[in-house]
């Protein structure tokens, strides 16, 4: 396969997933041309494409399908496509010093495995739909407080880059956990605010934010 077979994105269609938001930020990073097919998942429509049943394995947005190749699991997508559209010729998304590349890994990882009570509190339909009117629960401010000592924890005294370079998916991907907060109204320390609104406003990340619901 070459950069000319075509990408094909398969997501969902409020627009407000985590998981997608990764995969469209890789692709609009790496710069590769791919098209969006959406289905309800509140229709189950992903489960009536029986191409997208058989292709998936897993049956879970978002998938890519790359020529006859397809493939499931945001994770696993941030790595198949910085194996097949390399550097120089395309942006890295991960850091490339092993350190530092581990340590974006890790963030990644744990972002997709904890901090629920945020998520409960401040789920995606808030930071896209409507706001939310009640204050966090004990797990919610928890999950919040680890949150921001993760995040400040990893950010340099020096000002440097939390994962040695300007940008990687792990800081979208921070961001966009943080942004549960922000968008919320939610306290969160101006170091911290700063670093999140720097990477929101990355245009890879807003083609996900401003895209149309």
């Amino acid at each position: 396969m070459t950069d000319h077979t075509p990408v094909t994105l398969f997501g969902e269609s409020h627009w407000d997933s985590p998981f997608v938001f990764t995969a469209v930020v890789a692709l609009e990073e790496k710069r590769v041309p791919y098209e969006v097919v959406p289905f309800d998942l509140d229709k189950k429509e992903h489960l009536a494409n029986e191409a997208f049943v058989r292709g998936s394995l897993t049956e879970r947005v978002p998938a890519i399908r790359h020529g006859g190749f397809w493939l499931s699991e945001s994770s696993a997508i941030v790595e198949y496509l910085e194996e097949i559209f390399p550097i120089p010729k395309h942006d890295p998304l991960l850091p490339e010093g092993p350190w530092e590349r581990a340590r974006a890994r890790q963030v990644m990882a744990w972002l997709r495995s904890d901090l629920y009570g945020l998520r409960e509190d401040r789920p995606t339909t808030t930071m896209f739909y409507e706001r939310a009117t009640a204050p966090l629960s004990s797990k919610g401010r928890a999950a919040a407080d680890k949150l921001i000592r993760v995040t400040e924890a990893l950010l340099p005294s020096t000002g440097a880059p939390p994962f040695g370079v300007n940008f990687c998916l792990a800081d979208a991907d921070l961001s966009f956990m943080l942004h549960r907060l922000i968008l919320n109204g939610d306290d969160v320390p101006p170091r911290v605010r700063a670093y999140a609104e720097k990477h929101w406003a990355r245009p890879s990340v807003q083609v996900f934010v401003r895209h149309a619901r």
